[in-house]
């Protein structure tokens, strides 16, 4: 007998990812497609997969467009973390940083400490790895991978950079590329969109940082090119109609509003450009008004023009002094330079080093992201159980009066990285939150999935959103319609990015996720840790909450479902390399 449908997804909430209204349907999967959407039960007769999805929302899966698995996907390619989630399309190369040109040792230094992935399994992944030498070669190694999602990617500026100039060159202020070193570059890009790369990452935040021994401290090799360079690689992108996404310098307004209004064409093609990003800064309360009204503007003189958000708390966790955001202000860039424990430990203790740690900690001028109020940091985990739930500054109450300074430095000295700690940064206040959801120049996403696997869990960022969306709805106080929440996690990107995801109308790749709404409770922000066998089994923050994702299909194979992953999940590919313009 002749199988109609390979699945069929029935009685379930379908949303089509475009925003339109949402309706009880039926859909039948054959091969890696939606073939049906029918508003009447399809026949089961012989379909050997059958999914009840009464009660329970289809949805596209979500795409999360930044993200720092260019070193995990090549040990790992399922990328589980995020499929559990119902993340089935996952953007690589953000912030400069990508895979295709450097060399293992480069590609090291650069994601190393920057992305808090342990340097050494950086450059073991790539030396065991690495059989490309360009952007198409890059790609066809990727597809011969079991990956699970699909994969976009962008081609990071830093990446061509080091790899035309060497790593040392690329990193110095007084060195400009030669004529033939920027036309390299250029033919490096133009060859990456030619692949398929959706655009160009670059940065010029000037707290990320080398890692290794040679450059060590110096900030990554994008935030070194002059203006000549940028407008050039720029050009491309413009000509091209593809992506730019940017980290500007935000202490340096100049730096900001010459990656904001690069959008705008004036008499060329405007540029689409994806900044890093809107945030309702503890440290700069007001600055949210500023976020809004930029992309206003922007937009409306014709550019094309949005912000990158991630639209939960950004809570972070460090253990001991071990936490980018110390990287903003010399003194806790000091700390951080020293890889050697005797060293550092050296520093942290003399008298004159915490003399300029106070007087940074207390500076109250100048942009920044962390608020630096260690009374706004609580301990979760010490070998003296005595601090354990208290704040930094609580600590030093208690121990005679000390300086916040000086009790977190005595802590750090006394107990090293088994001192835990956490605090929120920035998307503290829901109304925030809930004025960016509806915003049309941000985008949602920014979970740096990947990255940061001791400081931070975003990976279920989407379902923790449609919760807060669902909730607001529940009790007759809507943000936005669900139809259009689901829309801003999946089909908004996917065209703006222009990928062939995001979508589930007939005809449409079958990529998506079955929720089960009352799974999307208060367990989503469940602390839990996991450990990463691609990395000697370091423990990863996660969220875990199965009851929310009941189901994952990606190209119309069932991959995930209930905390569970399929046995194929990671042996057999399931998702793709998603080529720009190619939908």
């Amino acid at each position: 007998m002749d199988v109609s449908y390979d699945t069929i997804i029935k009685g379930g909430r379908w949303f089509d990812g475009t925003g339109a209204a949402s309706a009880i349907r039926h859909l039948g999967l054959r091969g890696d497609r939606v073939v049906i959407v029918s508003e009447t039960p399809l026949d089961e007769t012989g379909c050997p997969d059958v999914v009840d999805a009464a009660g329970k929302w289809v949805l596209p899966g979500m795409i999360d467009i930044h993200t720092h698995y260019d070193i995990e996907v090549l040990k790992s390619p399922a990328l589980p973390e995020s499929v559990r989630h119902g993340i089935t399309t996952v953007l690589l190369g953000s912030c400069s940083l990508s895979t295709v040109h450097i060399d293992p040792t480069g590609a090291g230094d650069i994601f190393g400490r920057v992305e808090a992935i342990p340097r050494h399994h950086v450059i073991e992944t790539l030396e065991d790895a690495k059989t490309w030498t360009s952007a198409t070669e890059y790609v066809t190694a990727l597809e011969q991978l079991p990956l699970g999602p699909n994969i976009a990617a962008m081609l990071g500026h830093s990446d061509i950079r080091t790899a035309r100039l060497g790593l040392d060159r690329a990193t110095r202020r007084e060195v400009r590329p030669n004529r033939a070193e920027l036309a390299a570059m250029e033919a490096a890009l133009d060859e990456a969109l030619d692949a398929g790369f959706v655009g160009m990452s670059a940065q010029q935040l000037l707290f990320d940082k080398v890692d290794g021994e040679t450059c060590r401290s110096r900030t990554l090799p994008s935030t070194y090119a002059r203006a000549k360079e940028r407008r050039r690689l720029n050009a491309i992108l413009r000509r091209r109609g593809r992506i730019l996404q940017g980290g500007p310098d935000i202490t340096s307004p100049r730096s900001l509003g010459a990656m904001i209004f690069s959008s705008l064409g004036v008499g060329r093609r405007k540029l689409k450009t994806s900044l890093l990003s809107a945030a309702d800064i503890k440290a700069d309360p007001f600055a949210v008004v500023l976020i809004g009204a930029l992309a206003r503007l922007v937009n409306a003189l014709g550019g094309d023009f949005r912000w990158q958000h991630l639209p939960v708390p950004f809570e972070v966790y460090a253990d001991g002094i071990d936490l980018v955001i110390f990287e903003e202000f010399g003194s806790g860039a000091a700390a951080l330079h020293l890889a050697d424990r005797v060293e550092r430990d050296a520093l942290l203790a003399d008298e004159d080093y915490r003399r300029r740690f106070r007087k940074d900690y207390d500076a109250k001028f100048g942009r920044r992201v962390w608020h630096r109020d260690f009374f706004d940091a609580e301990i979760v985990g010490c070998p003296d159980d005595s601090v354990v739930g208290k704040t930094f500054g609580q600590v030093g109450v208690d121990r005679g009066g000390l300086h916040p300074v000086d009790a977190f430095l005595d802590l750090v000295l006394e107990h090293g990285t088994k001192l835990r700690w956490h605090t929120t940064i920035s998307n503290h206040r829901p109304e925030i939150l809930d004025r960016f959801a509806a915003h049309p120049g941000i985008q949602l996403g920014f979970s740096d999935a990947g990255a940061h696997l001791r400081n931070m869990a975003f990976y279920n960022f989407g379902l923790r959103f449609l919760r807060r969306m669902y909730r607001a709805e529940q009790a007759g106080k809507p943000v936005i319609p669900l139809e259009r929440a689901v829309h801003r996690l999946t089909g908004e990107l996917a065209d703006w990015y222009d990928i062939d995801a995001g979508h589930l109308r007939e005809g449409d790749r079958a990529d998506l996720v079955v929720i089960d709404p009352a799974g999307l409770d208060d367990s989503l922000d469940a602390y839990a840790e996991s450990p990463v066998a691609a990395y000697g089994g370091l423990e990863r923050m996660v969220n875990r909450n199965d009851a929310a994702v009941t189901a994952v299909y990606i190209g119309g194979r069932y991959v995930f479902g209930t905390g569970t992953a399929d046995p194929g999940l990671g042996t057999t590919r399931t998702g793709r390399f998603l080529r720009a313009g190619q939908r």
